[in-house]
């Protein structure tokens, strides 16, 4: 026990240090550099970002060569990691924190990380490989190798990154399933870990192709799901709308006084916790989804960059500001609630004894596209590392985290999923300001700007 208090003491110590507003600033400062250096290409090209990622794909079916994936399978993996407890749960711990005001700057980070995440898919594109196998492979530890020339600092970013995918993406994903599983039906966690690493093991083993086909089927349905049941919370309560967008506005310039559970929040913490909990539910700056758009094909490197835009702007713009819109429009956000219970408390005032299942069922769907997605990406880092031969090794060990994770204890494990998170933001955030110059050149060779 003492043991265990001390190593989280040293863990909770070290993410201060590394997650703290150094790496924030750092992280928003790196958005807003490529948002002037592109000339806001985030609000000039926003009308073909719909047309590229919402218009075409309706219209007709793409299809991809040889060795690579469509450019909506790459988003779907993408958002199938991006998307999920943090856009239930993260929000409204927020809210609960620094009050409706901290909304105002998740938004305003979102607003910039499209540029950081678009400089990321840019240069994944750019220094991407056909791997052993023949498939497009690439990632930051590409583009810190082969583009900033610092094979060793790629090396580490790698050997984060596979870590970082079998924590964050896998044991606190699979915990979460098998909580929501037991709350909702009655599941012994154990057996929703046996279930649920067959069911990943049998997509895992499909390799780059298998993932991204179960991505753009799931993270359609699972964000339609969500959304709809949001939609019908904030329907209810579409007459508290106005009063709810001048409390967030309100809230981010001016402190906001204690009022029911509420304890009260500076300008200072609502900037704060809004911009670092905007940035890293979105994971702008760790560049783990450019690993997916590495393997798209596409027509030039910015082309692909407008789907990393899009995915920030439905990531947080969309699913988040409509968590958000649930719980403020409900009322319940000062009731001393946070995290997914406050989530919850908001849909049960409209859904009562149904809003818990629908959001469940959520978390179920979110934390497995996460799992499959985070898999894709270790496979990658392990490659990079080790080679495509011992990737086979790294599925196995991957598989049984899996199942590990539902019956695990998670205190620990959250402190060391957030380090990792913020590990892997520091290489390459390095690796993508060195070779800023080739987004520049890049955006304007493919867009066509003087």
């Amino acid at each position: 026990m003492f043991l265990a208090a001390g190593i989280s003491r040293i863990l909770e110590i070290a993410n201060k240090v590394v997650c703290g507003p150094a790496l924030v600033t750092i992280l928003f400062a790196t958005g807003l550099y490529f948002t002037i250096r592109t000339g806001f290409l985030q609000v000039t090209c926003f009308p073909r970002v719909l047309h590229e990622c919402i218009i075409n794909p309706l219209k007709k079916k793409s299809t991809a060569g040889k060795g690579s994936i469509t450019p909506f399978q790459a988003l779907a993996t993408a958002l199938g990691g991006t998307i999920g407890t943090g856009n239930i749960a993260g929000v409204a711990t927020a809210i609960s924190i620094a009050g409706p005001g901290a909304v105002f700057w998740m938004m305003v980070a979102a607003f910039f990380g499209m540029m950081t995440k678009y400089a990321e898919v840019v240069l994944a594109i750019k220094y991407r490989i056909r791997g052993a196998s023949g498939e497009w492979t690439g990632g930051p530890m590409y583009y810190i190798q082969r583009g900033a020339n610092m094979p060793r600092l790629a090396w580490v970013y790698a050997f984060i990154g596979i870590f970082a995918s079998l924590a964050s993406g896998n044991v606190v994903q699979s915990n979460s399933v098998a909580i929501a599983m037991d709350n909702a039906f009655h599941i012994p966690p154990a057996a929703t870990g046996i279930v649920l690493a067959l069911v990943v093991g049998f997509t895992v083993a499909g390799g780059m192709k298998k993932i991204a086909s179960v991505s753009q089927h799931l993270v359609p349905i699972m964000s339609i799901f969500y959304m709809a049941g949001a939609l019908i919370v904030i329907i209810a309560n579409i007459y508290n709308i106005p009063s709810v967008i001048g409390l967030i506005i309100a809230g981010a310039f001016k402190p906001m006084a204690p009022v029911g559970g509420f304890a009260g929040a500076s300008v200072a913490a609502a900037m704060r916790i809004g911009v670092s909990r905007g940035i890293f539910t979105n994971e702008a700056g760790l560049g783990s989804a450019s690993i997916a758009h590495s393997a798209a094909d596409t027509r030039h490197p910015s082309h692909q960059g407008l789907w990393g835009i899009f995915e920030v702007f439905f990531d947080t713009i969309v699913v988040t500001f409509i968590t958000t819109l649930a719980i403020l429009t409900s009322g319940v956000w000062n009731n001393g609630l946070s995290g997914t219970t406050l989530t919850i408390s908001a849909f049960e005032t409209v859904l009562p004894n149904i809003g818990r299942y629908i959001i469940a069922v959520s978390l179920i769907f979110f934390a497995f596209s996460s799992i499959i997605a985070w898999s894709f990406y270790g496979q990658r880092c392990m490659e990079y590392i080790a080679g495509q031969r011992n990737v086979k090794y790294y599925i196995a060990l991957f598989i049984f985290f899996t199942a590990a994770g539902a019956v695990a204890g998670l205190n620990l494990v959250w402190e060391v999923s957030d380090l990792l998170n913020g590990l892997m933001a520091i290489p390459n955030l390095i690796g993508v300001l060195l070779l800023g110059k080739w987004v520049v050149k890049l955006t304007r060779e493919g867009m066509g700007q003087k």
